[in-house]
């Protein structure tokens, strides 16, 4: 099972990419095997020591008093925690989640250090990718002959 969040690519340059484990309920694991997990509007941060998934939405049925996008610890090497704040802080980066995937019994998550774009990067891409598309269509053409 892979979730994956393709706003991440969308709206940041993706620099530097981590993986963790996180700590869920044995519901929210259920759930995320089932495919219902949203990451778009979620993101990571550190506190303390300790890092942590803000705002993931995992919805769960039946279960009073559950708050679908509570914060979700983050397992990582301490080192790892240290270097990641180090870097957020110097270069004004985010902590962005990318992916979520099942390994086994164990709930993966990748997580990038990445740049926010500005709105014509993401119109250069736009049109970039239009101009890819319109090529290929043309060699088929050509091939086809």
């Amino acid at each position: 099972m892979k979730i994956v969040n393709r706003k991440a690519k969308y709206n940041y340059k993706l620099l530097e990419k981590f993986e963790a484990g996180i700590s869920l309920l044995g519901a929210e694991v259920k759930s995320i095997k089932k495919g219902q997990m949203d990451l778009s509007a979620s993101y990571g941060k550190i506190i303390g020591d300790e890092a942590f998934l803000i705002n993931a939405n995992i919805p769960l049925e039946n279960i009073d008093g559950y708050n679908p996008s509570r914060s979700r610890k983050l397992l990582l090497h301490k080192n790892e925690i240290i270097s990641i704040n180090a870097k957020i802080k110097a270069k004004k980066l985010t902590f962005v989640p990318t992916k979520v995937y099942t390994r086994g019994p164990l709930v993966k998550i990748e997580l990038a250090l990445a740049k926010s774009k500005k709105k014509f990067d993401k119109k250069e891409l736009l049109k970039k990718k239009d101009l890819e598309r319109e090529l290929e269509r043309e060699l088929r053409g050509k091939q086809q002959d």
